[in-house]
């Protein structure tokens, strides 16, 4: 069977590229398809991660084993795209080069036929230039939401920082020149 995905550029300008790759590839190679369809160098650090049908991240799958311990950490290339993407699970998110985070949405969009005579991986379909720097991302949060949470009534602007309103050092146990 053949998976086509439609993969979009996180960006507000539409940016994207349909890609036909065999089920019994792996993410790795979906990865290579992605790198190429896009014009990328290769050269940078890539994970997918799934998600939910709202494509809430949820685990990453790395190209290579970042763990503390050697080949215990599952890796692009250790999962078929079958295992990964079905009917009921058609979404993943991709992102390339983590200093630039060029972030992709991956959708499953069909499962077909194999069609006898074409090479696999295929980009079949391009629409969009890509821009030269990738997507600015916001990853502000609002700090009263996220970091207190449950705690949230007892939320004081003043705790933020313990130094505002002219209190000293001392009332904290050490000097201003403590070292």
């Amino acid at each position: 069977m053949v998976y086509k995905f439609r993969v979009i550029l996180d960006a507000e300008d539409d940016v994207f590229r349909d890609i036909a790759i065999l089920e019994e590839d792996t993410l790795e190679d979906l990865h290579n398809a992605i790198v190429n369809a896009f014009g990328f160098d290769g050269l940078e650090i890539a994970s997918f991660y799934t998600c939910d049908n709202q494509w809430n991240q949820e685990d990453e799958i790395s190209l290579f084993d970042t763990g503390d311990v050697i080949g215990e950490q599952k890796i692009m290339n250790d999962y078929p795209l079958s295992e990964i993407l079905d009917k009921e699970n058609t979404k993943i998110i991709y992102v390339y080069d983590f200093l630039n985070m060029w972030t992709f949405l991956v959708e499953l969009a069909a499962i077909e036929e194999l069609t006898l005579g074409n090479i696999y991986p295929e980009t079949l379909f391009s629409h969009g230039e890509m821009p030269n720097d990738a997507p600015e991302k916001d990853f502000e949060a609002d700090m009263k939401d996220d970091i207190y949470g449950e705690f949230e009534d007892d939320f004081d602007e003043d705790d933020l920082d313990m130094l505002d309103g002219g209190e000293n050092f001392e009332d904290y146990g050490f000097e201003e020149n403590w070292n």
